[in-house]
Order: C-alpha cells, then sequence, then structure tokens
C-alpha cells in the first residue's frame, strides 16, 4: 500500500500502521493528536478543520480536538475502523485530497524528530497480568523449585493484580531508583534503603477502547472490540523491595514507582495480520481445557519480535552502541489479550477508555529471550557480560534499558517505536514529560 509520504522499507511506522500519539509540536506545550508516518506526525486537529474527517462514525463529535486519545477511544471499534480507513485513503499515493493540498499538508505534517511526545491517554486504571508460561515457570523454579513452578491456578485463568495508574509514564522518562524495605538475608531484621536489585520486565500492554458498563461482563467473542492498540510496557520493579513485601497480598512498593509505555498506540487492526496459533490449549497437548468463557477461536497470539537494549554510562564515553540483552516475541504469551480482557471483566468489573492492561513479563525458551534481569542473570548468579568487559546482575545508576518491537510484513513492517528510560540515584529530582512534576 504505497503512500505519497516516503516511507522506508525498515521503518516502524508505515500506512500500513498508522499508530496514534499524543505530541507538542516545536515551542510548544500544547497537546495534540497524531499518527506516525514514516518519519513524520500527521496533525488530525489539521485535516478535521478542513473537513477531511467528517465520518457518520464519529456522530458529530471533534475528538481530535482534546488533549489525550480518550475521547476517540470511547467511541468504540467501528468509529475506530473508519478513521483508519479515512487515514489511508488520504494517504494514499494515487489519492490527490491531501497529496496536492500543499497548503494543508505543510500544517498537517510535522517532523517526528522535533515533537516532544506525551503519554496518550488518561489512565483510569492499570491492571498487571502474568501471562508469559515460560516467564511464570522460570521464577517459580528460583523460589520454589522446579516440581511446584507454577502455581495450580495457572493454567486455568490469567494471572493478575491491579497496579498504580498514577505512576505509568511516557517513554523517554526517568526512573529513580525506589527506596523501600527489603531483608538481605531470613535470619536478619529488614533494613530500609534504595533497591539493589532494579530490574525491567519487557511486556505488551493492551489499551482499552469503548468500556463496559458495572456488572456486564464482556464475551470473549467480543473482547477484540473493546481493544484500542497496543503499546510496549517495561514494568520496572525493585525485585529486593517485591520479595520481602509480596506476602500475603502480592505487589506493592516495588512495583508501584514506574511503568514506562512506548507513545505511540498500534491500532488493533494494524497488528491483526500477525496473529499466529500459540501453544494448544488442549489435554492433548498436556494442557488442561480453558473454561467457556476464556475458549478463543482461531489464532489467538501475536507475532511481534521484541529486542531489548541496554546501554551503560561506561558505554556512552566509550562511543559503545547499546547491546541487545535479549531478543522475545509476543507468540510467547500463554493468555492472549483478549483472554486478558475477558476474564477481568467476567465478575461485571467496569472497564473505561484508555484503561491499560499489561500482559506481564514475556520469556522465550532460551536464556537469551529472557524478558527480565532477574531470569537473564537468573537471581543474580549468572552475571551478564557486557561489550565493554562490563557485568550485570540487576541495573545500576545511569543505565539505560530500551525496548522496542515490531511485527515483520510483507515488505513492510508494524512496529511501535521504542519506549526507554535512564536509572538515576535515589534521591534525584526529576520533572517527567507530560507535566507529571514529581519534584517532591
Amino acid at each position: 500500500m504505497p503512500s505519497f509520504i516516503e516511507v522506508a522499507p525498515d521503518s516502524h511506522f508505515p500506512i500500513e500502521n498508522l499508530p496514534y500519539g499524543v505530541f507538542c509540536r516545536p515551542g510548544t506545550k500544547q497537546p495534540a493528536i497524531g499518527v506516525a508516518i514514516g518519519e513524520h506526525v500527521l496533525d488530525l486537529a489539521v485535516l478535521a478543520d478542513a473537513g477531511y474527517m467528517d465520518l457518520a462514525e464519529l456522530n458529530g463529535t471533534r475528538p481530535f480536538g482534546q488533549p489525550t486519545l480518550n475521547a476517540f477511544m470511547a467511541l468504540g471499534h467501528h468509529a475506530s475502523r473508519a478513521v483508519r480507513a479515512r487515514l489511508q485513503e488520504l494517504l494514499d499515493a494515487d489519492t490527490p485530497t491531501l497529496r496536492d493540498d500543499a497548503d494543508r499538508l505543510e500544517r498537517a505534517l510535522v517532523p517526528r524528530s522535533a515533537v516532544s511526545m506525551q503519554l496518550p491517554m488518561e489512565i483510569g486504571d492499570y491492571t498487571d497480568f502474568y501471562a508469559s508460561r515460560q516467564h511464570a515457570t522460570n521464577v517459580g523454579i528460583m523460589f520454589r523449585g522446579r516440581e511446584n513452578a507454577l502455581m495450580p491456578n495457572w493454567l486455568h485463568l490469567p494471572v493478575g493484580y491491579h497496579g498504580r495508574a498514577s505512576s505509568v509514564v511516557v517513554s523517554g522518562s526517568d526512573v529513580v531508583r525506589p527506596m523501600g524495605q527489603t531483608r538481605p538475608k531470613d535470619d536478619e531484621a529488614p533494613v530500609f534503603g534504595p533497591s539493589r536489585q532494579l530490574d525491567f520486565e519487557l511486556e505488551l500492554g493492551a489499551v482499552i477502547g469503548s468500556g463496559n458498563d458495572l456488572g456486564h461482563p464482556i464475551p470473549i467473542e467480543k473482547a477484540g472490540e473493546h481493544i484500542f492498540g497496543f503499546v510496549l510496557v517495561n514494568d520496572w520493579s525493585a525485585r529486593d523491595i517485591q520479595k520481602w513485601e509480596y506476602v500475603p497480598l502480592g505487589p506493592f512498593l516495588g512495583k508501584n514507582f514506574a511503568t514506562s509505555v512506548s507513545p505511540w498506540i498500534v491500532p488493533y487492526d494494524a497488528i491483526a495480520p500477525f496473529r499466529v496459533m500459540g501453544e494448544p490449549q488442549t489435554p492433548e497437548a498436556g494442557n488442561p481445557k480453558p473454561l467457556p468463557y476464556l475458549r478463543q477461536a482461531g489464532p489467538r497470539c501475536l507475532d511481534i519480535t521484541l529486542d531489548v537494549l541496554l546501554e551503560t554510562e561506561q558505554m556512552r564515553t566509550d562511543g559503545v552502541t547499546a547491546h541487545r540483552i535479549s531478543q522475545s516475541n509476543a507468540r510467547n504469551l500463554y493468555w492472549s489479550p483478549e483472554q486478558q480482557l475477558a476474564h477481568h471483566a467476567v465478575n461485571g468489573c467496569n472497564l473505561r477508555p484508555g484503561d491499560l492492561l499489561a500482559s506481564g513479563t514475556i520469556s522465550g525458551e532460551t536464556p537469551d529471550s529472557y524478558g527480565s534481569m532477574l531470569e537473564l542473570s537468573w537471581r543474580g548468579e549468572k552475571p551478564l557480560p557486557l561489550p565493554t568487559g562490563e557485568e550485570r546482575t540487576f541495573l545500576l545508576d545511569g543505565d539505560r534499558l530500551t525496548i522496542t518491537g515490531y511485527a515483520q510484513g510483507g515488505g513492510y513492517r508494524v512496529g511501535f517505536g521504542d519506549v526507554e528510560g535512564i536509572v538515576l540515584p535515589t534521591g534525584t529530582a526529576i520533572s517527567r514529560p507530560g507535566g507529571l512534576n514529581l519534584d517532591s
């Protein structure tokens, strides 16, 4: 599908993608809604002002004049599908409407390198799942032994917990090493101080579009209609704090200090062509058959290549490029985004536009595909070697962690861009993109 805007074959943002984001133009703090196309951002408010987005599915609303995508997402999948089709029509190489409107095009098209990206949605609620079988198995082996690696419920339902939405930040936000209680040895009293086991978690996030009313479950057959799109997620984790605090109620301070997301939301329809079967959920494959409300017909997993890159301060000083420490794939998820959503709402829980459902750490079967430092260094017992001669068991101050991902099509890629952040020392005062000031 050629566009009149030049797009490199390895670009994450061809016309087949058109992910949505919120950006600020150079020298302004006014958020605007746009889509990424090649090396540019297309301002949707400019197109709407010209009448190019007068679609019946928008119900007379003006969702592109808002500071977030929530109003647009709330219109549902019919509206998002119609807007996507209209944008692909306008950007098609054979459509003169926008191509030949030089004045409008100049105002609507902005270089991506010139804008500052904002958190694209207002997140009311954030839920973190535990949907990768290999990750759950690895962690279970570390803490309970191989015979009891998976808990009895894991193959029957998508395990999850409610996280903290206020500390979800957009890529580029620095992360301050958290403080908390830890217990270094089982026979010693707990101590208070900076986490010594700061970690990343490689995750895929589903962003809710239209929600559901309280008391009304979402059937698995309709779950995809409630997912607006997907983002990459780094759920930063303080493993030593988490280990001491999580019994009996689960994660708390070891998780809620920061969760980073990529700034571009890849539409549900853009990633749909990359569905694959995934691990069979059948007795014949040695797995229990899910209960009826979780049974998903057809391919349920997503073939998305996911890379994790680490750059240390010494690398920056020596001019050494960031080192890939892991390559995984979203197809390693046992429970699909639709299954996660259906389970989340089966008790009548009401999901709302902008809510974030993260997959939990995505790990493959080989050590180089593990999605956390906890696994890559196997609980710190196997330090990870780096090109500079350094080693890492967990993240140190000054480390930059970047997650990137894409699905490969025939001659094009549907990508997410990056989600990245630098670890800063405990006590550092920061101001995060998106207007959230955390100096205190």
